[in-house]
Order: structure tokens, then C-alpha cells, then sequence
């Protein structure tokens, strides 16, 4: 029997470069390895308080973009996190289990403090819960992260002993962070500080749907610098940037090209732009393309979230109803 693999995607709208490699690639050759239940994350993304139109609209280019890049429902269970309704029951059972100083310790919950101070919402605060239930509903092993995620899969384990310890059982596994490689994929911006963000700004990120000519003056308006003057000389963050972009799509020997003139002291960098520029766009050109052909199909769509939600129901209905038996509330 396969082991099981879980994550999902808060729908954000379009979805950029970064989201793209930094999980849909994963998810793609998880499908498989695993038994993958992978899902936008709608219930999540109300602690920002979406209007209903966005959120709706979000929720189906999430999906779309999922499937234009590679995941198959035939391989994985593919569903809207809120229709699944006992992952919110079961968020309410495991709010007993987490404890209000550890939650107030999590650093993304005093990012969120930081940025949003008008918004501080009970929601935000049990946000490592209902990330936990995710992951414990389906009973993964598999759950793939980003560094900055690692402490709420320590959280996850920690909730899931603590109902086994109160209980006395050994129902809930423990789940460990995983990425292929060494270490997670990351994108970096084209603002030359960082990994790819929306929060940076428009012309910071590509987005999968962005057309070649977009594609070309973002590149181009990426920072650089007035290039080595030494061999050996070590690339400032913005150089560096440009050099991880390129080995993202372009091949070996293009990539090779290019280190070799930047250590003998030749390198141009608006050829380089200009040839990360296509790669970019010979790359993310199948995958836009994809995207239009889904989008128009509404009745595919609708197949694909009703029979990928029935899936996901039948996992997390066992669950509840086990986690009912055991805790002593009579099942309906």
C-alpha cells in the first residue's frame, strides 16, 4: 500500500512562477509515487476576509492552473478544501488539543500581527490547526513544505500524539516534511532580493498566463549590476538571482555559457535577460496555452471538483467517524 501525501494551495488568483515549482511540481511527480490528496485551500484564505466573487473566481483558476500543469484527477485526488465539511468538524475537535501559548509563539502568526494589525483574527491564530487537520484527516506520512512550513508539521505531530496520549490509542501517524532533492525549490524575484512574492508587486513575478512580450520587459527590468571586474568575483544577490532564474528553464550549456563569462569578466547582462527572457517563455508557453483549453471546458471543471470532492469526503468521513467513537461522541 502506497503512503499517503498531502498539501494544498490557498487560491490567490493567478498563479506565478514561484507556486508553480515551488509545489505544483512537486504534487506532479508525488501523483505517482503517492496516494495524493492535494487541494485549494478556500477555507484558509478567509482570515483575509475575500469578497465572495474573488474568492469563487480564485477558487477555479487555482484549480485550473493546477491541472494545466500537470496533476491528474485519474492519479490524485484533486478537491476544494470546503467540501470536504469534516475537515472543519475535525478543526473543531483539534482546537482542544492546541494550547493558546504555542500558538501565539508561531512566527507566522506575528507576521501576520505585524501586517495586518486591524485583522487579528481568531482565525489566523489556529491557522497551524486547521493545517494540522489537513494533513491528520487523511492520515499522511508525506506532506510537501517549503523551510518556512517546517514548524507546523512539528505542530501537526505534536497535536496528533497529544490526542493519542489523551486517548490512549495510536491512531494518528506522524507526517514528515518532504521536497525531492536537497532542499525546496525556490524561486527567486525579479526585484533582485529574494524569492518571488506577489506582495512585491506586479512586475515582480511571472505569472503561468503572463504572454511572451510581458515576460520580455519584466525580465529586462530586473536588476543587475555594472558587472566583475576580477575572475572569481562573487555575485551580488541581484546577479545571483538572474543566474537562478536561468537554470530554471534554460538549458545546461546556456547556463554553462554564461558562468563562463561572468568569470572571464565578458558577460552581458541584457543578453543574458534576454535569453532567460525565452527560455522563460518557450517553458511557460505549453502550460498558458493549456490553461485556455481548460478554461473554456465549465463542465469539465465541475466533474473534476464534484468527483475529486466525493474522494476526499470518503477519506475524511472515516476519520471523523473513528476520532467521534474514540473521543465518546455518539456518532449521527
Amino acid at each position: 500500500m502506497r503512503e499517503i501525501a498531502v498539501s494544498g494551495v490557498r487560491p490567490t488568483g493567478k498563479q506565478h512562477l514561484g507556486n508553480y515549482l515551488g509545489a505544483v511540481v512537486n504534487f506532479v511527480r508525488m501523483q505517482e509515487e503517492y496516494d495524493g490528496y492535494f487541494f485549494i485551500a478556500d477555507l484558509h484564505s478567509l482570515t483575509t476576509h475575500p469578497r465572495a466573487a474573488d474568492l469563487q473566481a480564485n477558487v477555479r483558476q487555482t484549480l485550473i492552473e493546477y491541472l494545466a500543469c500537470g496533476l491528474d484527477p485519474a492519479k490524485c485526488t484533486l478537491f476544494v478544501q470546503s467540501h470536504v465539511p469534516q475537515i472543519s468538524e475535525l478543526y473543531l475537535i483539534f482546537n482542544m488539543f492546541a494550547y493558546d501559548g504555542e500558538l501565539h509563539k508561531v512566527p507566522t502568526f506575528k507576521d501576520k500581527v505585524r501586517s495586518q494589525p486591524d485583522n487579528v483574527n481568531a482565525g489566523l491564530l489556529t491557522y497551524p490547526v486547521l493545517m494540522a487537520v489537513d494533513i491528520l484527516i487523511h492520515h499522511a506520512t508525506k506532506v510537501p513544505v517549503g523551510k518556512d512550513q517546517m514548524q507546523h508539521i512539528e505542530m501537526t505531530r505534536n497535536f496528533g500524539n497529544r490526542f493519542n496520549h489523551t486517548y490512549g490509542v495510536e491512531y494518528f501517524k506522524e507526517p514528515t516534511g518532504f521536497n525531492y532533492g536537497d532542499a525546496p525549490l525556490s524561486v527567486p524575484s525579479l526585484d533582485g532580493e529574494g524569492k518571488m512574492s506577489k506582495s512585491k508587486g506586479e512586475n515582480t513575478v511571472i505569472y503561468l498566463m503572463d504572454e511572451p512580450d510581458v515576460i520580455r520587459k519584466k525580465v529586462m527590468k530586473a536588476p543587475s549590476d555594472s558587472g566583475p571586474t576580477e575572475p572569481g568575483q562573487a555575485k551580488t544577490e541581484a546577479v545571483q538571482n538572474l543566474f537562478d532564474l536561468m537554470k530554471l528553464a534554460s538549458k545546461p550549456e546556456v547556463i554553462a555559457q554564461y558562468d563562463k563569462a561572468y568569470d572571464e569578466c565578458t558577460i552581458r547582462y541584457g543578453d543574458m535577460k534576454k535569453q532567460i527572457a525565452e527560455d522563460m517563455t518557450i517553458f511557460l508557453t505549453p502550460i498558458r496555452e493549456r490553461i485556455r483549453e481548460i478554461s473554456a471546458d465549465q463542465s469539465y471543471l465541475t466533474r473534476v471538483m464534484e468527483e475529486g470532492g466525493e474522494k476526499a469526503r470518503a477519506s475524511a468521513q472515516k476519520t471523523v467517524r473513528d476520532v467521534r467513537e474514540i473521543i465518546g461522541l455518539k456518532s449521527r
